[in-house]
């Protein structure tokens, strides 16, 4: 099971990292890239959990979304994927930075099933990080 680790360092604070990725209204496909208004689907919501099916036509993703905001955390449990198959998720962990904003961990991990998909989790190690870091910097306000 491959995982990925890395770091961002948002201008957001907390609660405002938080509310980016817990929003879970129309708005969402607008916020984040790599989501697309066809691919987006709330199939239900509460006042610390959501699952949806976001992504798009090459890449979606059916995730449960929990989240504590006392804890700093966000936890996303990959339900199913095209790309990877079911297991796995993200953890985003939200630390308050002294000089103001959030200092936002971030942890992949992903479960695949079959070889193909086995080969497209090894190659995650070398191109996620910087992928990811970008794809999530304009949504997250990260420096």
């Amino acid at each position: 099971m491959p995982v990925i680790r890395f770091r961002l360092d948002s201008v957001l604070e907390p609660a405002a990292v938080l509310a980016v990725l817990t929003d879970f209204s129309a708005r969402r496909p607008k916020t984040w890239p790599s989501i697309d208004e066809k691919h987006f689907e709330v199939h239900g919501f509460g006042d610390d959990w959501a699952e949806v099916t976001e992504g798009t036509e090459s890449a979606w993703e059916r995730a449960r979304y929990d989240w504590n905001a006392e804890a700093g955390r966000v936890t996303v449990t990959t339900r199913d994927s095209k790309v990877f198959g079911p297991g796995g998720g993200w953890l985003f962990t939200l630390t308050p930075a002294e000089s103001g904003g959030t200092r936002i961990d971030v942890e992949l991990s992903r479960h695949p099933v079959g070889v193909k998909r086995k080969v497209l989790a090894a190659l995650l190690k070398v191109a996620a990080p910087t992928v990811l870091r970008k794809s999530f910097a304009g949504p997250l306000g990260a420096r």
